[in-house]
């Protein structure tokens, strides 16, 4: 069979605010990377991006479970000797939310040049606002997810 690949008029793009007000951080950047990719959609493929604008809010008061936030540790290297720095999820929650989401979803996003497209229409925010109202994007409920 062979691969479909949808024409680039066939590529409708949609913005989706997502509240991570509450919500679990594996579990919301599932859901965020599956949007992003365009999974969601019939007119998938892999190799190309036909995934949509999102837009997370609220990303200071994501949780994690099981004190997994005080267990698991975030390193990053300067490329230098003895260039290493660790840190746990839990302060980098406190000191930069949107990073810490966006370093998640970019985990289960393809790499290279794809994936760097990709995460290019990914908008974080600490609080509840943000300025894209212009694009008036959808609520988007992920399943499972508390009704506010």
């Amino acid at each position: 069979m062979r691969t479909y690949t949808p024409k680039a008029s066939e590529i409708q793009r949609e913005w989706h605010v997502v509240d991570a007000e509450g919500m679990v951080l594996g579990r919301l950047c599932t859901e965020v990377a599956r949007l992003l990719r365009g999974k969601h959609k019939p007119i998938f493929a892999p190799h190309m991006d036909t995934g949509d604008h999102v837009i997370v809010i609220n990303a200071s008061k994501v949780q994690m479970t099981s004190s997994k936030a005080d267990r698991q540790m975030l390193y990053r290297h300067s490329g230098y000797p003895g260039g290493i720095k660790s840190e746990t999820f839990g302060e980098m929650l406190a000191r930069k939310p949107e990073d810490a989401i966006r370093r998640s979803v970019k985990g289960m996003i393809p790499k290279g040049p794809l994936g760097r497209e990709t995460m290019g229409k990914l908008k974080v925010y600490a609080g509840a606002e943000h300025p894209h109202k212009a694009q008036s994007p959808k609520p988007f409920l992920i399943p499972g997810a508390a009704v506010r």
